[in-house]
């Protein structure tokens, strides 16, 4: 079962958006954009010899108001793979990996996405959480089940997982060719052609969301799977970075970290002149 939900902009232009599932799940969180200051990802690549952490303190700044604990974010090298690692437990550097997990309580897991989908997976009960970064090659790779897994490697259980998918490329604008739908008809034999539209001679219209979406409801996510997928040219401006919390709490937890004395944040109605925010509701 899939389902959407809005997403809720911040700033104006929108330095940020939120989820209203993960909101509603207690779970601190951001999909940043490219107006959100001080992310470095891009600009300077994560060298796993001397990693530095990607956010500066203007990102800190703008991100603390949702509740996350910047001090501990925990980030990985991307390499379209499908390898998984947990956090270390006071955040940082995780390796060259592309699925993050955690159950420890207030460390945020920060992925890098342009185009490619950002997976959030959550068993709110365990305190578990995961992010994936999935793209064409971590589909045909097994990176969604891979995650699943991996949650399960942390104590979650995927019957009880909730799942999301941040803004990324949408089936309206991602077209491939055979060296792509090749790599599909190996993994997924003709089933694949399910998740594309025919385009041009040699190429078809691919959709990761239809496609990840069926994979992790065949890896047991029986709950089902959140779209908060936007494709990037729907949104003011295309999400970057997905950054969620290291464990959940019960609803209005998101709002009650934001506002505890010793936290180390802002409270959440200090973001500098922050206009109300303004929902967009997705198809």
């Amino acid at each position: 079962m899939t389902s959407s939900s809005p997403l809720v902009g911040h700033g104006q232009p929108a330095a940020y958006f939120t989820f209203a599932s993960l909101t509603e799940l207690g779970v601190p969180h951001a999909t940043t954009t490219r107006h959100c200051p001080g992310i470095t990802s891009f600009a300077e690549p994560i060298l796993p010899e001397a990693p530095k952490p990607p956010f500066r303190s203007e990102a800190s700044e703008v991100l603390g108001a949702t509740g996350l604990e910047m001090g501990r974010v925990s980030y990985a090298r991307q390499v379209h793979g499908a390898d998984a690692a947990r956090v270390p437990a006071a955040g940082g550097f995780a390796g060259l990996v592309d699925i993050l997990v955690t159950a420890e309580r207030g460390v945020p897991l920060a992925i890098f996405t342009a185009d490619c989908l950002a997976i959030v997976l959550c068993d709110p009960a365990a305190g578990a959480l995961g992010v994936a970064h999935v793209g064409w090659r971590g589909t045909v790779k097994g990176a969604t089940q891979r995650a699943v897994r991996a949650i399960g490697e942390v104590g979650g259980q995927a019957g009880s997982l909730r799942a999301a998918i941040a803004p990324s490329i949408g089936p309206c604008c991602y077209e491939v060719d055979e060296p792509v739908t090749a790599e599909f008809a190996r993994a997924f034999g003709d089933r694949w052609r399910a998740w594309a539209t025919p385009s041009r001679a040699g190429r078809v219209m691919l959709d990761l969301w239809s496609a990840n979406e069926a994979l992790l409801v065949e890896a047991g996510v029986a709950a089902g799977v959140d779209r908060e997928s936007a494709a990037v040219h729907r949104v003011p401006s295309r999400a970057f970075v997905l950054v969620s919390a290291g464990q959940s709490g019960p609803p209005g937890h998101a709002r009650r970290a934001a506002l505890r004395p010793g936290l180390g944040v802002r409270p959440a109605l200090a973001l500098p002149a922050r206009p109300p925010p303004v929902r967009i509701t997705l198809p």
